[in-house]
């Protein structure tokens, strides 16, 4: 009520006569109501950021890169739809929308904790952090001119939510209403008793849309008519299953801001779809391609032996990466009641091979995925200790004991005895969950039913997962158990998991470097019945619901680690998934035109700070 008061306080609907019988006091505690928000020229999440408010440009790009030039990558699948976030269709990769929309900040590769301004030229933040205040930058503007303004975020916002992918409700559900203060000033308010310290930055990276771009346009309907963006590109043209291209929008109004400086330096980008990955070595060698990003160990060990390669025409880098590695996996759809019984799931993980394909397969390139969070130094090692001791020790009654006392290890295959003793205790497992050999064939006693299922994988890479598959499904046959391995279409298996309509899955999930709200999306109770959530293995456990709590609402880097490890050895004490692998660097292979900045920041593969090189 008191904030109602204000606005028609402000807005001059209070007669004089009224207002100079109000006491100063009372005046002073209105007025100073908002007056304790700080105007921030950053959104740290702890501590520091890394680039001051005068900063120039980030550290790892070059700022006279000059301008020009055409770059072709590969892609793949296809795509009916240029929205990425709602559920209907298949997007374009979400290139249209990271290339032609902007967001209110951004992150840097060396700062995943800060967000510095780009839409929002600073952030208003009070000091009971009930609510975040994006005042937005003045010169910014879309493509045909107009400006940026409040109705903008607030729609973008609304459209997520309403008809946007289930996420989106999980991810934003602390927000408890937007204000709108005036045309450039907008301000989310938070749910009463929030402690959800995450949600000022995942709020400030929300692409932004214009308001008036959709106004006869349904957001929730799968759309080939890109939309009115602000950002550094415009999409030029495209082709429905064979490629699509931008265009660099030359009067692009932040092409001069700290956050953009050295960036988004090709005059045209473009991508073009295969269905095949293995394809694309070919095209990169034919010229039809710039650069490649190689996923498979062993071609690029021994696939780039010719005279291109030899006479430095096409050039292969590693390059190597601060990022969270994507846990890669085999996913158990736990709503099957095959995969309700953890001794099941640990005892089809006892029969997963890594060691052999490492050395025989991927020529020992790769390291084994060995947590939630890999790669992003909050794995759980060890036995817990600490912080993360005292957080588990809450819900003792509530966990098994081995949480306590056995570290989080991995089957080990280094040798042909390991990967038997591994056998043999999976059908230990197996027999204590009521099954047991009948005919050949593990068998589960009660209902006669013989343990057997199918793994989905996508076409447009579980080719190469054929030869990891193999050992895998050979072990299992050794204890009983039969497995099918099948690939299907890129669009039939998005359809399939987006229903659950699958045993187990070869899937991936992008991990964040700094874990926080999407954990309720991907591993929340809330999720599991939700189609088209990214809850896949349809996971329910309260004390994991508990666990993304306190790491959501920890407001001490500490605090907020020990969270993050103990949901880590909690979910893989469960043995929901089996985790694959992952390289510590990217292997791409590029011709030789391009120049990068030189940097001892690990970016990884970041084509957007490169630039042509002159012509010799």
């Amino acid at each position: 009520m008191m904030k109602i008061f204000l606005i028609r306080l402000a807005g001059g609907l209070m007669p004089t006569s009224i207002i100079s019988k109000i006491s100063s006091a009372l005046l002073c505690f209105l007025f100073c109501f908002s007056a304790h928000a700080e105007t921030l020229p950053y959104l740290a999440l702890y501590g520091e950021p890394v680039y001051k408010p005068d900063f120039k440009n980030f550290s790892y790009v070059n700022p006279l890169a000059p301008k020009g030039g055409k770059m072709v990558m590969p892609t793949y699948g296809t795509f009916d739809n240029f929205n990425p976030f709602i559920f209907k269709g298949i997007s374009d990769g979400g290139y249209t929308v990271s290339l032609t929309l902007d967001t209110l900040g951004v992150t840097s590769v060396d700062d995943v904790s800060t967000v510095y301004p780009l839409l929002a030229k600073s952030f208003e933040l009070p000091q009971d952090k009930s609510y975040i205040g994006f005042i937005l930058d003045e010169r910014a503007k879309f493509h045909n001119g107009e400006p940026v303004l409040a109705d903008d975020v607030i729609f973008s916002y609304h459209a997520l939510i309403e008809k946007g992918q289930p996420f989106y409700k999980v991810y934003y559900a602390d927000v408890d209403r937007v204000e709108k203060v005036n045309d450039r000033h907008v301000r989310f308010h938070f749910k009463k008793g929030s402690e959800n310290r995450e949600l000022p930055l995942i709020l400030a990276q929300m692409s932004i849309y214009s308001f008036k771009d959709w106004k006869d346009k349904d957001f929730a309907e799968p759309s080939l008519v890109p939309p009115m963006g602000s950002g550094p590109y415009v999409l030029d043209k495209f082709e429905v299953n064979k490629f699509i291209q931008f265009k660099r929008f030359d009067d692009y109004w932040a092409k001069n801001l700290p956050v953009r400086k050295g960036m988004f330096n090709f005059d045209t980008l473009r991508y073009d779809y295969y269905q095949d990955t293995t394809v694309t070595l070919q095209a990169l060698f034919a010229g039809n391609i710039d650069a490649r990003e190689e996923y498979i160990a062993k071609i690029w060990a021994v696939g780039y032996d010719n005279d291109i390669i030899k006479s430095r025409k096409v050039l292969k880098k590693d390059f190597k990466h601060n990022n969270a590695a994507p846990l890669q996996n085999f996913a158990f759809n736990l709503r099957k009641d095959k995969f309700k019984d953890k001794r099941v799931r640990q005892a089809i993980a006892m029969a997963f091979n890594f060691d052999w394909a490492n050395d025989n397969l991927f020529y020992r390139q790769y390291a084994r995925i060995t947590s939630f969070f890999p790669n992003t130094g909050m794995e759980a090692k060890g036995l817990p200790e600490g912080k993360e001791l005292d957080i588990l020790n809450q819900y003792k009654d509530r966990l098994d004991e081995g949480i306590f006392t056995a570290e989080p290890v991995l089957p080990q295959h280094k040798t042909p005895l390991e990967t038997r003793s591994n056998l043999k205790k999976a059908v230990q497992l197996l027999k204590a969950a009521g099954y047991d050999f009948v005919d050949g064939k593990m068998t589960n006693l009660k209902t006669g039913e013989p343990l057997e299922f199918e793994v989905l994988g996508n076409s447009a890479n579980g080719a190469a997962f054929t030869r990891v598959m193999l050992p895998f499904i050979a072990n299992l046959k050794k204890i009983g158990i039969k497995l099918k391995f099948r690939n299907i279409e890129p669009s039939v298996f998005k359809n399939r998991l987006d229903n659950f309509d699958y045993e187990m899955a070869i899937a991936g999930f992008n991990v964040s470097r700094m874990p926080g709200n999407e954990q309720m999306e991907m591993w929340g109770s809330a999720s599991a019945d939700i189609k088209g959530s990214y809850n896949l293995l349809g996971l329910k456990n309260s004390v994991v619901d508990d666990l993304i709590k306190g790491l959501i609402s920890a407001q001490k880097k500490e605090d907020y680690e020990a969270h993050v490890k103990a949901l880590d050895r909690v979910l893989l004490n469960g043995w929901y998934l089996i985790p694959h692998w992952y390289s510590p660097t990217q292997r791409v292979a590029y011709w030789d035109k391009f120049e990068q900045p030189q940097t001892d920041v690990k970016t990884g593969f970041m084509p957007h700070t490169w630039w042509m090189k002159e012509a010799k």
